[in-house]
């Protein structure tokens, strides 16, 4: 038991940094010492488990299936995954409170975050041949285009959000890469805290005489992103991991280029939340930008192990 609170606890950890643009869950898993078994667990995965459930009404069928579960670790994972879904659930009220009361000294915060993400995993990566320098700029123009038309807040497609859901699962895995922060690309992360957290307070109310249906709105986009990352931790997680192992430097390289172009986001963002912009704003949104920069100093060197090096060349 107390090692299934610990790694609880790593997960409460993870989710908590998961949350925020820039800041990586699976920089906290590394650093936490259960990257390397995530990722296993992860790649173990096999759906075809579940052909052995109407099996589960005799002695030999539930051994097997036992037998499946521990082999591809989904104890662990689900104890993880609770801390993680915990410091969701209420990291999400925390950061959608500081949105409606301080849109624009947050999105500044998230600047300095992801700058200083991209320039973390760019001095520890070598950007040095046409192909490394291709997939840089490309992705740079790319996250500009996307982020100049995503709209933060507001309502979404729910193919959208499936696929928000898929691309962010696949960077909470990637040490120094945020989940988070693609969401925010997207025009989503807004979007998804609100609905979070709507849908937790109907879910609390229910008890106390609250209203089912009033669950059912946003708990809608819940459950399609969770069905998108579900969808991506068995496919493009693997994608990426497999895009690391040919080309890691190319793969990192765009990864950093989406977080440069994404940078036009908050800018945006925090000028559109500001009506006049005062002295005293202008400080303010500096200073979350200078602190959004020391959190990612502070965890990178914490996380001094990482290892961008091994590669093969592009």
């Amino acid at each position: 038991m107390r090692e299934w609170v610990v790694i609880y606890l790593k997960g409460v950890c993870m989710g908590a940094a998961d949350i925020v643009p820039g800041v990586s869950g699976g920089t906290i898993a590394l650093i936490t010492g259960i990257y390397d078994r995530l990722i296993a667990a992860i790649a173990a995965i096999d759906p075809r488990v579940l052909a052995g459930l109407p099996e589960v009404g005799s002695v030999d069928g539930r051994a097997r299936l036992r037998e499946d579960l521990l082999a591809m670790d989904v104890p662990f994972l689900l104890a993880l995954g609770a801390g993680i879904g915990t410091a969701f659930v209420l990291m999400s009220r925390v950061i959608h409170a500081a949105f409606e009361a301080y849109p624009a000294v947050l999105n500044g915060f998230f600047f300095g975050l992801i700058a200083a993400s991209a320039v973390v995993i760019y001095r520890a990566i070598r950007v040095d041949t046409p192909g490394r320098i291709a997939a840089l700029l490309g992705g740079g123009v790319l996250a500009f285009l996307v982020s100049g038309a995503a709209e933060s807040g507001g309502s979404a497609s729910l193919a959208l959000v499936f696929l928000a859901g898929a691309i962010a699962i696949s960077a909470m895995v990637l040490p120094g890469i945020s989940g988070a922060a693609f969401l925010y690309i997207l025009g989503q992360y807004q979007y998804m805290l609100g609905a979070l957290t709507e849908f937790t307070d109907a879910l609390v109310a229910i008890p106390s005489g609250g209203s089912v249906d009033a669950a059912v709105t946003p708990g809608i986009p819940v459950v399609v992103f969770l069905a998108g990352a579900s969808v991506g931790l068995l496919t493009m997680a693997r994608v990426v991991k497999r895009a690391l192992e040919r080309n890691r430097m190319a793969t990192l390289g765009f990864l950093v280029g989406l977080m440069v172009g994404a940078l036009r986001l908050p800018v945006e963002e925090a000028a559109a939340a500001t009506g006049t912009l005062t002295t005293g704003l202008l400080v303010a949104i500096v200073l979350a930008a200078v602190v959004g920069v020391g959190v990612i100093l502070a965890f990178d060197r914490f996380g001094g192990s990482l290892d961008y090096t091994e590669d093969t060349a592009v």
